[in-house]
């Protein structure tokens, strides 16, 4: 699948998965092309853990209530490092959304289905936390984001979206010249 065509159809999948696993080195491409995007000032601060152990996903799906990616026979876990760099910004928030849309386009490429899960999990509930625990995560890492990875069940509908001239211009912000 050409890049382009993979942008276009990538959905947020919020249905059920087929039971068929996910094989580690689609999983291993999937996280390669996470950890390939871009990081600020290369501090690589995203890290990637790849469940696919049904008894670790089990566990997980105890703690993340209103349940997501339930039926999902994998999922990837991003975790990052809150690590500075230039002039003391840091961007690990840019360096793991990079990674995240990376790999977003790759499970659609591979034929696969996801979502991406960051403020259900990072809400003040930290249910996240609780996720590391049960993933071993140490300290200094932060779970961020939890996308569940299979073949979709069912069909993701196409967002709405704004045509693109309501949202791209050229050269000048419309009506300012």
């Amino acid at each position: 699948m050409q890049v382009l065509e993979a942008i276009r159809n990538r959905r947020s999948y919020r249905g059920k998965f087929l039971p068929d696993p996910v094989p580690r080195q689609d999983l291993t491409a999937i996280m390669e092309a996470g950890l390939a995007a871009p990081s600020g000032c290369n501090k690589q601060t995203t890290s990637l853990l790849a469940v696919d152990d049904p008894e670790v996903l089990r566990k997980l799906r105890q703690v993340i209530t209103p349940p997501v990616g339930e039926t999902a026979p994998a999922a990837i876990c991003v975790l990052t490092q809150r690590i500075n760099a230039y002039r003391d910004r840091c961007f690990a928030v840019q360096d793991y959304s990079a990674a995240i849309e990376n790999m977003l386009l790759a499970i659609v490429a591979l034929g696969y289905q996801s979502c991406w899960y960051e403020g259900h999990i990072t809400d003040d509930d930290r249910i996240c936390d609780q996720m590391a625990r049960i993933l071993g995560v140490p300290e200094g890492y932060e779970l961020v984001c939890f996308l569940p990875v299979g073949r979709a069940a069912g069909e993701a509908a196409p967002p709405r979206k704004k045509a693109f001239e309501a949202r791209a211009w050229f050269n000048c912000f419309p009506g300012e010249r």
